[in-house]
């Protein structure tokens, strides 16, 4: 059977995207009916001009963010997405892809253009709603203490990190951070539940192990919440001990006051409802003099793609020994400041940090 002949211009301008098609040199060379429709233009005042030719009005950061991401494109020969932009009331997203000649030189570029003004609206009601879920800084047990929340950047959906910190009787406190498997609206919702739940077991538990176990339980209950993270710590000042336990999530950092930081990591399990039948889990007691710092984090603030987790866990160790005169909102803020990535993180960040 003979194969049909592809008319590849029809099938080109027919695509429900706006997409154009670009020399290197950013001319451009065909646009379909939804590109034009969204310039403002007709084929004739566009083909063979130069991209910028058309947008006289365009704001002049977005102009040069989309000429290097062109000319990244065309100097590499590798796609690249960039991070959502604003233009007056709506988004934009862009991705722009290398069209290979045999000799795999870049010969033409592909920019698709794609508005996403009402996902990021949906995005910013799931961001209000996590927001409004974790709970506010405030001084601990007459100890300072800072908290961080920073969604993805270049994300159409917020993520499920979240924080906790508790009062428990006596001297002692509880810390703890998770990160749900999932994006938007449900994971909120079940970062929500999870985090309530650990507030309350963890005010009658004996211990972050029984705690975690009872959470664990709870999230068998709840559709969205298996594989969840967590790491919880109980800080005892009576005693000078910090006692923890982790569920698959990255592990807390107890910076010494000269500086040196020791990875909590002796009491690690895997994260909620992931083992076939529910168990017991561990726990494990460290002690702390006055002046230490304990931190705890989501894997946003280390984890890079393409990159081991040590590299991440060492960058968090070189910061806080850097910036150990600090006090926890200015260490809060130098840590952020050295481990995110400028062009933005692709996962949620939650961090805390006490000042033992």
């Amino acid at each position: 059977m003979t194969e049909p002949e592809i008319d590849y211009t029809a099938v080109f301008r027919a695509l429900p995207g706006a997409v154009a098609l670009l020399t290197p040199q950013l001319v451009y060379l065909d646009a379909n009916e939804a590109f034009l429709r969204e310039l403002g233009r007709t084929r004739e005042q566009v083909i063979g001009r130069h991209l910028f030719d058309n947008v006289p009005d365009a704001d002049a950061a977005i102009v040069r963010q989309v000429q290097a991401s062109l000319h990244r494109v065309a100097e590499t020969g590798e796609s690249n997405t960039m991070p959502l932009e604003r233009h007056g009331e709506r988004y934009w997203s862009m991705t722009n892809i290398p069209i290979l000649a045999s000799d795999q030189r870049v010969a033409l570029l592909l920019h698709r253009v794609e508005e996403a003004t009402e996902l990021i609206r949906a995005r910013e009601v799931a961001l209000s709603l996590q927001e409004a879920m974790l709970p506010a800084a405030r001084p601990i047990c007459r100890h300072p203490a800072a908290v961080r929340y920073r969604p993805a950047v270049g994300a159409l959906h917020v993520c499920g990190d979240w924080y906790d910190l508790v009062d428990l009787p006596g001297s002692r406190i509880a810390v703890a951070v998770g990160d749900v498997v999932g994006h938007g609206l449900a994971a909120a919702g079940v970062m929500g539940q999870l985090r309530s739940a650990l507030s309350a077991v963890s005010r009658v538990a004996d211990g972050p192990a029984r705690a975690l176990e009872v959470l664990g339980l709870y999230a068998r209950s709840v559709e969205g919440a298996e594989n969840t993270t967590v790491a919880t710590t109980s800080i005892d000042w009576d005693t000078r001990t910090i006692t923890y336990s982790s569920a698959g999530h990255p592990p807390p950092a107890l910076r010494r006051t000269d500086g040196a930081v020791d990875f909590l990591d002796q009491a690690t399990d895997p994260p909620l409802a992931a083992r076939p039948e529910h168990g017991s889990r561990i726990q494990a007691t460290v002690p702390f003099t006055d002046g230490d710092v304990l931190v705890l984090y989501t894997d946003g603030l280390i984890e890079r793609r393409g990159e081991d987790l040590d590299t991440g866990l060492t960058r968090l160790a070189d910061s806080l020994s850097r910036h150990r005169s600090s006090d926890p909102e200015t260490l809060a803020d130098a840590i952020l400041a050295d481990l995110l990535p400028p062009d933005g993180i692709t996962d949620d960040t939650a961090l805390v940090i006490v000042r033992l």
